[in-house]
């Protein structure tokens, strides 16, 4: 437990986010999620597989550029939509295929990385909406509670109310209807991943994270962990949701192996379970809030036939402040000229999220490239709420209107200006993750999501730079970004680490390490010298306590710090150290006082695993000192209130109904006087 809890402070310190692949070898690609997005049929709806069951099937969509599964449950010719996107022709087109009419739409929650389909299928096929009665819709839907069924032919659909990821979450349970007590499958939406669990910090107003996830502690232990082993799961996500992290790029698992492999579902203590859950978290999209309060109220239903608005080049240049433009061509055009003031966001690639990350909700968008581009985009976009206006790049460019260009610098040519101490400063715009795994030299890491915060703090805007990522797809929008800001020379690696570990460049880090087999013969990876050491980074950590320390602390500087205990009241009560307080963990980082006090902060838990993790991410958040005692309350207990050579005393607990005997002294000469009860270590 202890292990697997530094582990999750390890990433919480790295920022959490999408994953990377080990690299099986030096020369070979470096494949993210990101980069995975970049298929052509990453951004249409595909079926994964028809699953088939007594009396029913399963049919499972995915949309690769939004990691979001859909599905349809039919049985005859009835079908169930579940957690549909907003562009709904794909499940339209395989019923109209196969026979089957939409007799229902069952949403699992109000989902905030899209927006569902839910009234255009409604509009569609004339048919009811499901939603839980606690989702507060504003549009015409049928409620769901607790124990209520959805039928389909001869499926049925058990409802379950897990709230956790949200408050409404649900969870479908299925099975034939003539043996409802024995279910095949469960529809387990945001609340369940494979591999993870869904992430209870993208609600805001008044329910905080930590309660939420407290919530989804007991959803688990008290509902889902009792249900058959077999049961396949069935969620909307897949690897790369920022519904939740660590998220697993297998479609479907069962119940009793995510028992064995879910790192979350193994916490029996709920704050230990609410600590890792909140974990690691990377920022959330800013367009998040906004699709989950549109799919509460119910998205307007699109004309799709209609197009984009299509603007000429005259009047975006005459108003250039008035719009945001996204250029959605490839990373070498955009390079070699785009409008003054674009952003690269490859239409190719996950443009919905990074539209979604970088643009700001409610703004007047033009996406600019090919004819085809700007339709498939303006498609595209709706996914997530923005209405975006088109403009050819070819009436750009034929106009002979002002361009600007950014550089595109080869693998090669940047290695060779760095062997000959020239190179431009290299800004690694990938999660830190990422680039601590594997890196291509000395760099500063700047995640693209917070370039324009940090930028203007940490770079000179008249030194050369060359951004880098996986593919290009993050570094060219990032290059954008910086001329935006009035960076004078700016450039892109071309191709990004994957071309650069394509030519046999060297690589640093532990995934670089990994990829040198033993007794191999010496790569240009591990052959290459050491780069110059990177300049020391400021992390945040909270200091460890030693027993001792602190319990000169309390017998010398009382009043002087806050001592914090994170246990159960019960065992609080049962033993304490003086001057500590109870506070319950979701409590404690919902309160925004703790942030703002000066005093050291010293947390104390049972063996140091949750005060550990509770420190580390307060310490992100604040300047306050925070510090934890090392080995809690058990250490303190066997070093300083029972240590080897007898018991310290000064500490006050009431002593319990029946302690544990002190160990017996070795033969004493003399008769020992009565020892002191000895008190219990209260849960240590």
């Amino acid at each position: 437990m202890r292990s697997r809890l530094c582990l999750w402070l390890a990433i919480l310190l790295a920022g959490g986010g999408l994953s990377v692949s080990p690299v099986p070898g030096p020369a070979a690609a470096l494949q993210d999620v990101e980069s995975a997005s970049h298929a052509d049929t990453a951004a249409t709806y595909q079926v994964v597989q028809v699953y088939s069951y007594p009396g029913y099937r399963l049919v499972q969509f995915t949309l690769a550029v939004l990691s979001h599964y859909s599905y349809l449950l039919v049985s005859g010719k009835e079908a169930l939509a579940v957690d549909p996107g907003r562009d709904v022709d794909a499940y339209l087109e395989w019923c109209k295929k196969e026979g089957v009419k939409i007799t229902g739409v069952f949403l699992t929650h109000n989902h905030a990385d899209f927006v569902a389909g839910h009234l255009e299928l409604a509009k569609a096929s004339g048919c009811p909406v499901h939603v839980s009665a606690r989702a507060g819709a504003a549009f015409p839907h049928k409620t769901l509670k607790e124990g209520d069924t959805l039928k389909v032919g001869e499926a049925v659909v058990k409802i379950l109310e897990t709230p956790g990821h949200t408050p409404e979450g649900l969870c479908g349970l299925v099975a034939n209807k003539s043996k409802p007590q024995e279910p095949h499958l469960l529809l387990t939406g945001d609340t369940l991943f494979i591999g993870s669990v869904g992430r209870p910090d993208l609600m805001g107003g008044t329910l905080s994270a930590a309660a939420l996830a407290g919530m989804l502690f007991d959803t688990w232990w008290q509902k889902l962990s009792k249900l058959p082993d077999h049961l396949a799961l069935f969620p909307a996500h897949g690897a790369g949701s920022l519904c939740g992290v660590h998220l697993s790029d297998e479609p479907t698992s069962t119940l009793g192996v995510q028992k064995q492999v879910n790192p979350y579902l193994k916490y029996k203590n709920r704050n230990e379970f609410i600590a890792a859950v909140l974990e690691g978290l990377p920022a959330a999209p800013q367009y998040f809030r906004h699709n989950a309060a549109l799919n509460k109220k119910g998205p307007e239903p699109v004309n799709w036939q209609a197009g984009p608005v299509l603007l000429k080049p005259e009047a975006v240049l005459a108003e250039p402040q008035e719009f945001q433009v996204v250029d959605l061509r490839e990373a070498r055009e955009y390079a070699a000229g785009h409008m003054p003031n674009a952003l690269n966001i490859g239409v190719r690639g996950r443009l919905e999220t990074w539209v979604g990350t970088m643009i700001p909700w409610g703004s007047r968008v033009v996406v600019t490239g090919s004819p085809e581009q700007v339709q498939e985009a303006w498609r595209r976009l709706h996914r997530i709420g923005y209405v975006v206006q088109g403009l050819k790049w070819d009436d750009w460019r034929q106009a002979r209107l002002p361009q600007v260009t950014t550089g595109l610098l080869p693998p090669k040519e940047l290695h060779h200006l760095m062997q000959r101490g020239e190179a431009p400063l290299v800004v690694d715009v990938r999660l830190p993750q990422e680039w601590q795994a594997l890196r291509i030299g000395p760099a500063v890491n700047l995640p693209l999501d917070r370039l324009a915060e940090l930028a203007p703090l940490k770079l000179d805007p008249e030194q050369p730079v060359v951004t880098v990522c996986n593919s290009a797809y993050r570094s060219s929008l990032a290059a954008g970004v910086l001329k935006r800001l009035g960076f004078k020379r700016v450039a892109s690696l071309e191709g990004g680490s994957e071309a650069w570990i394509a030519a046999g460049l060297p690589t640093f880090g532990p995934e670089a390490m990994a990829a040198a087999a033993p007794g191999a013969p010496a790569s240009a990876t591990a052959a290459a010298p050491a780069p110059p050491a990177a300049p020391l980074r400021d992390l945040r950590l909270p200091e460890r306590l030693a027993p001792a320390e602190l319990r000169r602390l309390l017998l010398d500087l009382p009043g002087t710090f806050e001592l914090v205990d994170l246990r159960p009241p019960a065992a609080f009560a049962d033993y304490h150290l003086p001057g500590s307080r109870n506070v319950a963990l979701e409590d404690l980082l919902k309160d925004p006082a703790v942030l703002t006090r000066t005093a050291p902060l010293i947390l104390v838990d049972r063996d140091g695993t949750v005060a550990m993790a509770v420190g580390g991410i307060l310490s992100q958040k604040t300047t306050r000192p925070v510090k934890v005692l090392h080995g809690g309350l058990a250490a303190y207990w066997s070093e300083v209130e029972f240590p080897p050579g007898g018991p310290s005393g000064g500490m006050t607990a009431p002593p319990p109904a029946v302690a544990p005997a002190p160990p017996a002294p070795a033969a004493p000469a003399a008769p020992a006087p009565p020892a002191p009860p000895r008190k219990k270590p209260a849960g240590c």
